[in-house]
């Protein structure tokens, strides 16, 4: 099974706010998706890249606002579920997401799954329909019910213990293994940042498998 080095994929998460630019980053990318506000990037080593909000202002100062697709825009709600292929129930607006991202990258399934944000409530989601692992950071929660899924195991989920992200939607869980981290220090604002999990992640690295899975 691919692994993949926890430092390096909070390194590439961040670096990839800025994909289609970054000079370690763009000379990589396989095959891009970018419709409305669906991003994510196949990588020539198999890695699905799905970066995230770096701010706050999705989730709060816009009424919860997670993303608009096909006209719809979704928000964090305990009440907005949907039922998934497998009979799972997720957060509507989540699985609309990911379902957006396996369509287009249905013929070239990943080996790997990174992602920072709603990118990493779609990881893990993604993770269980391919059968692949997933690393997320700053993951909001996408599961309603507490019955375990055929693949969640995969999924590994690093969240700050100062970010109100993580603990929405209020009644949903993570998949898999959340390691909720606390900082040694507390700064200004809530840190949903993607440079500040990569800096946690430094802080926590004994805490922390090297790789995973």
């Amino acid at each position: 099974m691919f692994q993949y080095p926890i430092k390096a994929a909070a390194q590439l998460a961040e670096a990839g706010k800025h994909a289609k630019t970054h000079p370690s980053v763009a000379p990589l990318i396989r095959r891009a998706l970018d419709q409305g506000d669906v991003t994510a990037f196949m990588l020539n080593n198999g890695v699905l890249l799905l970066p995230g909000s770096n701010s706050l202002g999705d989730y709060i100062l816009f009424n919860l606002r997670v993303f608009k697709i096909g006209g719809k825009r979704y928000r964090l709600e305990d009440s907005a579920t949907a039922t998934g292929h497998s009979g799972a129930i997720w957060h509507q607006g989540f699985l609309t997401y990911s379902k957006a991202i396996f369509d287009h990258f249905a013929d070239i399934p990943p080996k790997f799954i990174i992602g920072h944000s709603l990118g990493a409530a779609a990881a893990q989601i993604l993770a269980k329909s391919w059968g692949v692992p997933a690393i997320g950071f700053a993951a909001p929660r996408p599961r309603w019910g507490a019955t375990r899924l055929r693949n969640e195991q995969l999924s590994l989920s690093i969240l700050r213990s100062d970010d109100l992200v993580t603990t929405l939607p209020g009644g949903f869980r993570h998949l898999g293994t959340a390691k909720n981290l606390k900082p040694r220090s507390n700064n200004a604002g809530l840190d949903h940042q993607m440079r500040h999990y990569r800096r946690i992640v430094d802080e926590h690295a004994g805490n922390l498998p090297e790789q995973w899975p």
